[in-house]
């Protein structure tokens, strides 16, 4: 449940080196290991969990591999977290080692880092369910023109890696369904807030948690399952206005769309929610302000995009300069 906690006793009961080395070979071939944890492990940005990254990164063997078979056993080995920075340094290490595996297959790391992410978002387009329009090859290939320091990569090679993705996605390690108690370890805000909601429109109270870009709401704080999970994906927060409730604030989609919650019904049974915005409402301004706060900062938009933009713009400068 707590890394840190069990790494301290691992290292007490003289059971593990605190070496980068011993930790990184701990976390690649110790079986039983929550992978959502490796990953919060591995993205750190302390020296030492750096150090352990390269080490993690360096376990793994890439030679004559292509990228996709790379990816494929390098994302199967931990879960991938959710904050765009922690994605960054753990692809740069994995394109540094991938070149370094294949040295002439790209021009530079900047090459291999964009690529793969461009790879990771075609897996999402070709295999979710609620993308409608799937990519062509054409745009697959038209998408990474002038990666190669400036240069287009050969239309075979990328031709290879995309009916590899299209034939069979990516496998993305699930831990066991039990470890919410995990995901609910370290929260970026919890507390009590007024849910509007129900068939009849009347406010209730619920114990909110706020963890890893979701928003969680239970009964009571004892309980280990919530009653209902709202994805921050692509959504927006607002103080609201309203004349029961002093201090509000609403969730809602900017395109007016249903937003992809679920909640648990009586009877057990799991259902997709119908919401097109939620309501909350705290106890005093203060509240409501951290939580807008909180919520604004956990809001995810494919943080993906961001970091390939960037990284594109400083290929593209550094090639014409």
């Amino acid at each position: 449940m707590d890394p840190k906690t069990g790494f301290n006793y691992l290292v007490e009961n003289e059971l593990l080196e605190w070496r980068a080395v011993s930790v990184a070979e701990f976390l690649y071939k110790e079986e039983g290991l929550n992978k959502t944890a490796i990953g919060n492990v591995l993205g750190e940005r302390e020296k030492m969990h750096l150090e352990i990254l390269k080490a993690f990164v360096e376990l793994h063997e890439f030679s004559d591999l292509n990228l996709v078979q790379a990816l494929r056993q390098f994302l199967w080995s931990f879960r991938l977290p959710g904050e765009a920075q922690k994605i960054d340094r753990m692809m740069e290490a994995f394109a540094t080692r991938y070149c370094d595996c294949n040295p002439g297959v790209f021009q530079s790391t900047d090459t291999c880092y964009i690529l793969s992410f461009a790879i990771i978002m075609l897996n999402t387009s070709l295999h979710n369910p609620s993308v409608k329009e799937k990519p062509s090859l054409q745009l697959f290939v038209s998408m990474n023109k002038g990666i190669n320091n400036g240069e287009d990569l050969p239309s075979e090679l990328l031709a290879k890696l995309y009916a590899s993705i299209r034939s069979e996605p990516f496998k993305i390690p699930e831990d066991d369904g039990n470890d919410l108690t995990l995901t609910f370890f370290n929260p970026d805000r919890e507390g009590w807030l007024v849910k509007m909601g129900g068939r009849v429109k009347t406010w209730r109270r619920r114990w909110f948690i706020l963890t890893d870009s979701c928003l969680y709401y239970f009964k009571y704080t004892t309980d280990t399952d919530p009653i209902g999970i709202i994805p921050l994906e692509n959504l927006s927060i607002r103080k609201s206005q309203d004349t029961s409730k002093p201090y509000c604030l609403e969730l809602y989609n900017t395109k007016g769309q249903k937003i992809k919650a679920c909640k648990t019904e009586n009877k057990g049974r799991v259902v997709q929610g119908k919401h097109q915005s939620y309501k909350l409402s705290a106890t005093s301004e203060e509240e409501r302000d951290n939580w807008l706060d909180a919520i604004r900062a956990s809001v995810t938009k494919a943080p993906f995009y961001d970091l390939v933009s960037s990284r594109k713009r400083r290929l593209i400068n550094n090639t014409s300069s």
